[in-house]
């Protein structure tokens, strides 16, 4: 009951119709969070796509400048000589074929996992189970590669992985409520540039429609994309 008194509060006043400039949503969002945990901020992008044919969809990744706030378990599979540099970097969970053994018992304590180039054939044995997990490594998400160090920093300091759902809309967390505004967006900026960079060649006519942000338990506000370029 008191979250829907809070809720009603929250919307009092708010034009959830109106186009608003980024700078003054996340200042609402910011205004009217009214829950004690530390809410994301999470960005939705409505694209002028046809889900159903594969050369539309798009799947990528981006750094955000600032973060996205959210802890994240990093594990690599890898031969001996790469552990070191693994764990060095951040990587909380480091192996190769006793990792995928553990994999094939379906035991995931990870939410990003790197490998090595040579390590994918030994993963095809729990592709499986990684993969509807959308944990299975891959090259165009910076996930199988020779420079562990570097890949392992990336996903600990911000990196956020997109893709877009059936309905051709990308979701993504672009940081916290208690990040400074300037820090959201400059996070939201950047996220919004990555995406206008994957449009598909097979993309005729607009290709973002509406971009939206809101928070954790806040309501979605609809907001100015001429301002994000």
């Amino acid at each position: 009951m008191k979250i829907t008194k809070n809720k009603n509060k929250m919307l009092n006043n708010l034009d959830t119709a109106k186009v608003y400039e980024p700078i003054e949503a996340i200042k609402i969002l910011k205004e009217k969070s009214y829950v004690k945990f530390n809410e994301t901020v999470d960005i939705s992008i409505n694209l002028g796509i046809d889900s159903n044919k594969t050369d539309q969809n798009i799947k990528g990744v981006v750094n955000l400048p600032n973060g996205s706030g959210k802890k994240v378990k990093v594990a690599v599979i890898a031969n001996e000589d790469k552990h070191n540099d693994a764990k060095n970097n951040g990587a909380d969970i480091v192996g190769n074929d006793d990792l995928i053994e553990i994999i094939s018992k379906s035991k995931i304590e990870f939410d990003i996992l790197i490998a090595t180039p040579d390590m994918m054939p030994k993963l095809g044995k729990v592709a499986k189970i990684l993969g509807p997990k959308g944990l299975m490594p891959n090259p165009k998400l910076g996930t199988v590669t020779n420079e562990i160090s570097q890949s392992v920093k990336d996903a600990k300091t911000g990196q956020v992985k997109f893709k877009n759902d059936k309905s051709g809309i990308v979701h993504a967390g672009v940081g916290k409520i208690d990040f400074s505004e300037e820090d959201l967006l400059e996070n939201i900026k950047t996220f919004y540039s990555s995406i206008v960079k994957s449009k598909p060649d097979a993309v005729k006519g607009s290709f973002i429609k509406k971009v939206t942000i809101a928070s954790t338990m806040g309501v979605g506000l609809n907001i100015n994309q001429a301002s994000l370029r």
